[in-house]
């Protein structure tokens, strides 16, 4: 972990964090692939472990520099930066096209996903019997994933707490998303749309001088269910980096073939040619969230149709999406090689 970086290391690690940020977005897009892809997986998960104990009592006495170092907090701050700056703009983007040329976007990710197989497969040099049987149980698991049904709505506060560990599994496991993995689980709009709509509420409440949510409670409720959420949500990306720190030191080559196989699996999920599935209330009307948008809740799949022009457009994006990360490839040995 290098705290020594040039503001060109700065720029480039902020576009990371902008690209780590509009893939959590989407549902069935893992961030943890463009950390995986890219060349960061391995410092963000080491970064993350080192938020414990020891991090906590530099930061009780005030050795804030300690703590910055101690915790890689120059890498930690410009690459969440960048995710957060991502939701007001790159996402942004991406929703738009999304709306209007859905199948050329996923297109773009299916071969992006494809090119990054192929490299990360290509520099993996262990393949035993081990660690093929392990890249086809990543395989299974994240098919598996890919065409399961979503459960009903529980706000069970155990449940949202599980939910939270399970909503950061993006940002740290290359191939899982955690807002598809929150549909599955049934909360999606509970936590993602109804929670942070409550907060927004009560904020905006409190800058008129309106204090009647503490007599509201629906809304202390909703509240406690977002705060509970966002506990869980801390407590996993914590936890699962300190698990993933320690399977990756002592079973790197087993944890590298899962993770391929697991993102090869997740192809299911970004297959191009697919008809989208919305969540729909008793009425039969589609239900929105927070930015006016349907709630997706899972993708009926098919295969492309050869007469028709966009699928040959599809295909086009698809070999882009491959074209960029083979140029992302040559950009890293490029540095690399100058450095």
């Amino acid at each position: 972990m290098d705290e020594t970086r040039t503001f060109g290391d700065k720029i480039l690690l902020f576009i990371k964090g902008l690209a780590m940020g509009a893939a959590n977005k989407v549902p069935g897009v893992s961030g943890g692939i463009v950390a995986f892809v890219v060349g960061f997986y391995e410092e963000f998960i080491y970064s993350l472990q080192r938020i414990n104990l020891t991090a906590f009592k530099l930061l009780l006495n005030g050795r804030f520099k300690s703590f910055s170092r101690y915790v890689n907090g120059s890498f930690l701050f410009i690459l969440i930066l960048g995710m957060l700056f991502s939701y007001f703009s790159v996402s942004k983007i991406l929703d738009y096209f999304l709306e209007r040329r859905e199948l050329f976007v996923w297109s773009l990710f299916f071969g992006m996903i494809i090119g990054s197989i192929y490299f990360i497969s290509k520099e993996f040099e262990d393949w035993n019997k081990k660690t093929i049987l392990a890249g086809i149980l990543g395989l299974i698991v994240g098919i598996s994933i890919s065409f399961l049904s979503p459960a009903r709505e529980n706000d069970n506060l155990w449940f949202i707490f599980f939910c939270g560990i399970i909503s950061v599994s993006g940002m740290t496991l290359p191939g899982l998303s955690g807002s598809f993995i929150l549909i599955l689980l049934g909360n999606y709009v509970l936590l993602l749309v109804d929670s942070v709509n409550a907060l927004y509420d009560t904020l905006a409440e409190f800058l008129v001088g309106d204090f009647s949510v503490f007599s509201n409670e629906e809304r202390k409720r909703t509240l406690l269910i977002l705060s509970v959420f966002t506990a869980g949500s801390g407590i996993g990306l914590v936890t699962l980096s300190h698990l993933l720190g320690y399977v990756l030191k002592y079973y790197k080559s087993i944890t590298t073939a899962v993770i391929i196989g697991f993102i090869t699996g997740s192809l299911g999920v970004v297959w191009p040619w697919k008809k989208t599935i919305y969540m729909l209330d008793t009425a039969g009307n589609r239900i929105l969230d927070s930015n006016g948008d349907g709630i997706i809740v899972n993708y009926n799949r098919y295969l492309p149709d050869p007469a028709n022009p966009e699928t040959w457009w599809a295909i086009v994006y698809i070999l882009l999406g491959i074209v960029l990360l083979v140029a992302l490839e040559w950009y890293g040995k490029y540095r690399l090689k100058d450095a």
